[in-house]
């Protein structure tokens, strides 16, 4: 149940990112809903079509439906408010790839998937809504800004998460460990510019 209860966190917390990009084009209300909904449930539709899980999620659990508008009409109100701080989009992204990567996961692994497919089906759901909101939007998807520790932080937190459960540490430590370490690479991504090395080939 607790881990029921991520899963509506993370679309949630997906569908404020969502709208808050909505919100810097400049959307009216319906496209606010519509970018905060495929951002949310993009990477869990991809996963549950490659898997071939049906119904897909969110059509067996219109709960998903209703906490996805839910965040993203109060996202509307709240920054009506108070104007959010600019790095908000990338912090609530990054709350949501840590939720979506390890759910993710977490379905992976209970198909008995070999361990690859396990990681790839955890960034996979991860990613995917967010590169399917940035490209609504006009945006250069965050997996492939300049040396941002993205997918980086989801294989290392789903790695993570699979090398605890396979362990035998009891659940859900496995996956609140996974969690906290993207979230953790993330926001040391944003708040310090940690980055990866860039590869460049200098043309004289």
């Amino acid at each position: 149940m607790l881990l029921y209860y991520i899963d509506l966190i993370g679309v949630a917390v997906f569908a404020v990112s969502g709208a808050l990009a909505a919100g810097r084009k400049r959307l009216d209300l319906l496209g606010v809903v519509v970018i905060a909904t495929v951002t949310a449930i993009g990477g869990g539709t991809t996963r549950d079509v490659l898997l071939d899980r049906h119904p897909i999620f969110w059509v067996a659990d219109p709960s998903y439906l209703a906490v996805i508008t839910a965040a993203a009409l109060l996202t509307v109100a709240y920054v009506r408010w108070r104007p959010p701080p600019d790095k908000s989009l990338r912090v609530a992204d990054a709350l949501g790839l840590a939720f979506f990567v390890i759910s993710g996961a977490r379905i992976a692994q209970q198909l008995e998937l070999p361990a690859i497919s396990v990681v790839v089906m955890g960034v996979l759901t991860g990613v995917v809504g967010g590169v399917i909101r940035d490209v609504l939007t006009t945006e250069i998807p965050m997996i492939l800004r300049h040396g941002e520790l993205y997918a980086t932080a989801a294989i290392t937190g789903a790695a993570l998460f699979l090398g605890l459960a396979e362990l035998g540490v009891s659940s859900p430590v496995p996956a609140l460990v996974g969690m906290a370490v993207i979230v953790a690479l993330r926001l040391a991504a944003i708040v310090w510019g940690l980055r990866l090395p860039v590869f460049s080939l200098d043309r004289k």
